[in-house]
């Protein structure tokens, strides 16, 4: 049985009803749906090593914390949570889903929470149960402890915390991003569920095996509704999702789609498309001043689990097991959307990127580095036309991650910019192409081709 919540300063606590007989039927389906599936005080050491944190609140939802924070971790460090799908547990996720290689190389704190025997027989975080999935309560509130105890003990930057899940865990990302808008910049959804899709296990079956017919402003509110008084910046989201996924209907995929485009209020048409490895699409939905607020990524042929890509390559990672399939490293994708190879990079979607006219971007031999997001000084369109009319102008076509490489661009949040104009070329890798040509000094535009 779950235990009773504590009392919650500004939400009156629901009881937490267990299913006893009858739901035990719904509990075995849920388990085929996922088993398929400020500044602080340096009080902790980094160990890189997954820790299980003893005691980190009041914690009303009856989980386990557990955390990595690499020695690499340097002062106002992004924290990411990662939750587990049923039937797996903390270190599953550690071992198989690569977080911990980027958290190395890039320098952030992982938290891995994990759910109980004592609280779901299948070990699946409760993401259809008010009084577990609603703001500052159950397991959601849990899980805010959670980031609360990181807060409190190391030096996390309040503005780049970031959640993501898998199955079960990932319809616990999308309630968190809903109920807490104030406290993640952005999520990652993998094969998993809208926020607030189900009020109860038994609704949660129509949410997992079919569509559920409501428009585009009905799943909004559904997001939206979770926080009513917010009204700041929303989490920018991904969303991926196996095209043979047979456990949770790949219809949730475009409803999840349907809800965070209304939630941002844009087109659901995308703004771009793209084919990268792993026979996945991704989409792209930007929002009006032109930064990507909603990703998808549809994996052809692949059924319930996280998208993994073992190898030694800076976009492979993870393990194969169950529901960790190769394909396509997902979580390296999403931690560049995060801009979490750049530790300065900035989580404002509407922010336009920046490069300093002073110094040319560079990027070290594994990727990992990117210029600075926040630097303030750009060349203009006026400095363009007032530079020299003599100015030898040349024109480079490289892959935008040759162009980074060579210093002509630089990247933020997973895109390239051209130096200078600050034009967007597209994803950063070496799958998109792009011409430039240099006007002046340091100041490059795209162009249809070079001469």
């Amino acid at each position: 049985m779950h235990q009773q919540p504590t009392h919650h300063p500004h939400h009156t606590p629901q009881p937490v009803a267990r299913a006893v007989s009858a739901v035990a039927v719904v509990l075995a389906v849920l388990a085929a749906m996922l088993y398929a599936v400020g500044t602080a005080t340096p009080a902790l050491a980094n160990t890189s090593t997954l820790t299980q944190v003893g005691s980190f609140g009041a914690n009303p939802g009856a989980l386990q914390m557990y955390d990595y924070v690499p020695t690499t971790a340097a002062a106002n460090a992004p924290l990411v949570i990662a939750l587990h799908g049923c039937t797996q547990s903390a270190n599953d996720y550690y071992s198989d889903s690569g977080w911990p290689k980027y958290a190395d190389l890039w320098g952030f704190d992982v938290v891995f929470p994990q759910q109980t025997s004592s609280n779901n027989s299948e070990e699946c975080f409760d993401w259809f149960t008010p009084s577990d999935d609603s703001r500052g309560d159950g397991e959601a509130a849990s899980i805010i402890q959670m980031v609360d105890y990181m807060e409190a003990h190391y030096s996390i930057n309040p503005s780049r915390i970031y959640v993501t899940g898998l199955s079960a865990g990932a319809g616990m990302t999308a309630d968190l991003l809903a109920d807490y808008p104030d406290v993640f910049a952005s999520g990652s959804i993998d094969s998993g569920l809208p926020a607030q899709c189900a009020t109860s296990q038994t609704v949660a079956y129509t949410c997992m095996d079919s569509a559920v017919s409501k428009t585009v402003a009905q799943w909004a509110a559904l997001a939206k509704n979770s926080d009513p008084g917010y009204t700041g910046t929303w989490p920018t989201v991904q969303i991926w999702q196996g095209s043979a996924d047979y456990t949770v209907s790949t219809s949730n995929f475009t409803e999840l789609m349907d809800q965070w485009t209304g939630v941002w209020g844009v087109s659901q048409t995308a703004s771009s498309t793209a084919t990268l490895t792993g026979g996945t699409t991704e989409s792209i939905y930007d929002n009006a001043a032109g930064a990507p607020v909603v990703e998808t990524f549809s994996v052809s042929g692949m059924g319930h689990g996280l998208a993994v890509s073992p190898g030694s390559g800076t976009d492979d990672c993870g393990a194969t097991g169950a529901y960790f399939l190769s394909y396509i490293c997902s979580s390296y994708y999403t931690a560049l959307f995060w801009g979490l190879n750049s530790t300065s990079a900035s989580t404002s979607p509407s922010a336009s990127p920046s490069v300093s006219a002073s110094a040319s971007p560079s990027v070290s031999a594994s990727a990992s580095a990117s210029p600075s997001a926040s630097a303030s000084a750009s060349h203009s369109a006026s400095a363009s036309a007032s530079a020299s009319s003599t100015y030898a102008t040349s024109c480079y076509t490289a892959s935008n991650y040759a162009q980074t490489t060579a210093g002509r661009a630089y990247q933020s949040g997973g895109y390239a910019y051209a130096n200078g104009s600050n034009q967007k070329m597209g994803l950063w890798n070496t799958f998109y192409v792009t011409s430039l040509e240099e006007t002046s000094p340091n100041y490059y535009i795209i162009v249809s081709a070079c001469p």
